[in-house]
């Protein structure tokens, strides 16, 4: 009699690891001051990442509401004006993140947004697809489209 095996669809999920990725964007004539508080402050997440962003000050929790639908993230780690890393609370994996760096390209003096996230591999085009319409939002956000 010949066995099959069963794997319950949760526990499969679970080993499905997810892969880290990084994707750059160019922010035309956008301060790094004006980039700062699109991918840090709650006002600036609001404009083009979440519906609604607040802040839990004493654990430095942010909460992202898109339409009925909420997360919570932690900040790990952040160098003011450069980049900020980003956990969120439900995430199984550990060491996955999404983190938000900022630098002067050297010949041009341009902004660039370099985002690094995680994403499972059937999933990575659709990830990537998103932060491209979210930074799309962003610059709209910024008139620097």
């Amino acid at each position: 009699m010949e066995k099959k095996l069963y794997i319950e669809p949760n526990l499969l999920r679970a080993v499905m690891l997810k892969e880290k990725f990084h994707i750059e964007f160019l922010m035309g004539s956008a301060t790094q001051a004006s980039l700062w508080r699109m991918i840090s402050h709650i006002d600036g997440l609001s404009e083009w990442f979440a519906d609604e962003v607040s802040i839990s000050e004493e654990e430095n929790i942010y909460t992202f509401v898109w339409g009925k639908s909420q997360n919570q993230a932690e900040i790990i780690s952040q160098k003011p004006n450069q980049s900020i890393r980003f956990r969120w609370l439900d995430e199984e994996q550990e060491n996955v993140y999404f983190e938000f760096q900022l630098h002067k390209l050297e010949l041009s003096n341009e902004i660039a947004l370099q985002i690094t996230d995680f994403a499972e591999p059937d999933e990575k085009g659709d990830a990537i697809t998103l932060w491209e319409t979210q930074i799309e939002n962003m610059k709209r956000q910024l008139g620097v489209l």
